[in-house]
């Protein structure tokens, strides 16, 4: 409820169609799939981290959640390995990703009817409502598809502004009302958007862009890394065997040159991993 895509299209929109919505005080995974299985829920939105807890509930309660119809995901990027673990262990449930945000009022894209894996990782088509360009990081230019850069958004949904802050509101909204995102995505040939990271969370060495999340994405198909989060400068695992495992598949500049371990990786209500938090700890 405290999040505008649960808020306004899943609170307030299933309950306009007379759908039954189930709310949990506070997310406990075994109280999840106890409340799954008690209301036969069929729609469950979710976020990566909970969307793993899942997996995990289901290899430890074998054929419990049944009623699942449809999962869809949002709120940050999600590696492929996680998708893959999902679609294993729940290969009856239509997976699909989202997109949108609080200054779209959560209308951004949607995805349907996915039939495979390349499409999974995709958040989807655009809205019929909305309009999107990718420009480029430097020059502002329109970039074709294949090339990622900036996210913009304009539609009826789009934000008029900021409360009482026009200096962050000239910053967000430029020409002709188009939304800055902040984010960094690309579209494919057919138009799937994809999305690799928040422009803030990207890190620069030697002159190249590197997203966060790519890496992210990389390290956790280790199979001995339960969770990651890259970010500028108890376990077997040693920094050196997650260095080497990273070199052997990217290009020099995204190698990593430091690692830290930590109990667990600070994130947001929604699933977003807390960079800032992160580095001061």
């Amino acid at each position: 409820m405290i999040h505008v895509n649960g808020l306004s299209l899943f609170s307030m929109g299933l309950l306009s169609l007379g759908s039954t919505v189930v709310v949990m005080r506070k997310f406990d995974v075994e109280e999840a799939v106890r409340a799954i299985d008690a209301f036969k829920v069929t729609h469950f939105p979710t976020v990566p981290p909970i969307m793993t807890a899942l997996v995990r509930a289901k290899g430890a309660t074998g054929c419990r959640l049944q009623s699942l119809v449809q999962v869809s995901c949002g709120a940050a990027p999600i590696a492929p390995k996680t998708i893959h673990d999902f679609l294993k262990a729940f290969p009856h449930v239509d997976f699909i990703q989202g997109y949108g945000l609080t200054e779209s009022a959560a209308v951004g894209t949607r995805g349907f009817n996915t039939t495979n894996c390349k499409r999974h990782i995709y958040v989807g088509l655009l809205a019929p409502n909305m309009q999107a360009k990718i420009i480029d990081l430097e020059t502002g230019s329109c970039l074709p598809p294949g090339t990622s850069g900036e996210l913009l958004l304009h539609g009826a949904a789009i934000m008029k502004g900021y409360l009482n802050d026009n200096n962050a509101t000239s910053s967000a909204i430029i020409e002709d009302g188009w939304l800055k995102t902040g984010d960094i995505a690309y579209f494919d040939g057919d138009g799937y958007l994809y999305i690799l990271d928040r422009l803030k969370e990207t890190m620069k060495y030697k002159g190249f862009q590197i997203a966060p999340a790519d890496l992210e994405a990389l390290l956790i198909a280790h199979p001995d890394i339960v969770d990651v989060a890259v970010t500028a400068s108890g376990s077997k695992l040693s920094s050196t065997d997650v260095i080497e495992f990273v070199a052997k598949q990217v290009t020099p500049y995204k190698k990593v040159r430091e690692v830290v371990f930590v109990n667990s990786i600070p994130r947001s209500p929604a699933g977003k991993t807390l960079r800032r938090k992160l580095r001061d700890t």
